[in-house]
């Protein structure tokens, strides 16, 4: 998936940008590794025009910063080629795919193609990305071994309070305090089949129950930007370290 442009001495990088947006979702909904904008080539002809687009290496390079600084999920050119042809000098833009579940917007807004155009991105498109990754939620998944006594108590105490605070008017909370702990976890969509899933022990699990997640970390991390920075790393149960 190819798109080109003559692109003499200058373009505007907010064009730039809204081409990367709609490419990086093109390539996404067609199951594509990548797409390329490229300059210096007549859209029409296929024939090589060249191009003066940013000349210098480190100005040409430095768009991908450009790029990065107003793509929500902060994603850019995977790498920027240049070509020099003997009808002139040509630049490839190698865009990335959209990662599955998340379409690429343009500083708010989302692009894609129409025809030689790029246009706004499509409900139906949209919700498409967005739903890629229903079927493969990576805490939906169960994690064999675990068991009930893999909880932390206090943490599933915390969890049935809120739990009854958020249905107080379907269930008294007395009821809700009586159930066994696996009806309570069926109710709050925190088992699967009557198996831990990685969200419930990583909301839930006690901290010796890490080790059931790996290779992947259990750790959450606190991270404060600005003039003082400070971050903190917390571990099992998520529940407890985000309300403390």
């Amino acid at each position: 998936m190819v798109e080109f442009k003559q692109a003499g001495h200058d373009y505007d990088t907010d064009k730039i940008g809204e081409y990367f947006s709609a490419l990086a979702n093109e390539a996404n909904l067609r199951g594509v590794d990548r797409a390329w904008l490229v300059f210096g080539v007549n859209n029409k002809t296929r024939s090589v025009t060249g191009t003066d687009y940013r000349p210098e290496p480190a100005r040409l390079q430095s768009l991908k910063t450009q790029i990065a600084d107003s793509t929500e999920l902060s994603i850019t050119l995977r790498n920027i080629h240049v070509l020099q042809h003997a009808a002139g000098r040509v630049v490839l833009m190698e865009v990335p795919p959209a990662p599955r579940g998340m379409p690429i917007a343009w500083k708010g807004h989302y692009y894609a193609r129409a025809g030689e155009s790029r246009t706004s991105l499509g409900l139906d498109k949209l919700d498409e990305i967005r739903q890629q990754t229903l079927t493969t939620d990576w805490t939906a998944q169960l994690v064999p071994g675990a068991t009930l006594v893999h909880l932390d108590e206090p943490a599933v105490q915390l969890a049935r309070n809120a739990f009854a605070k958020k249905y107080a008017n379907r269930f008294a909370a007395e009821e809700v305090m009586a159930w066994p702990v696996a009806a309570f976890l069926e109710r709050a969509h925190l088992l699967r089949d009557g198996q831990i899933t990685r969200g419930s022990l990583l909301l839930l699990g006690k901290s010796t129950s890490a080790h059931l997640l790996s290779p992947h970390p259990a750790q959450l991390t606190w991270k404060l930007e600005g003039p003082e920075r400070a971050y903190e790393h917390f571990g099992l149960p998520f529940l407890v370290a985000t309300l403390d």
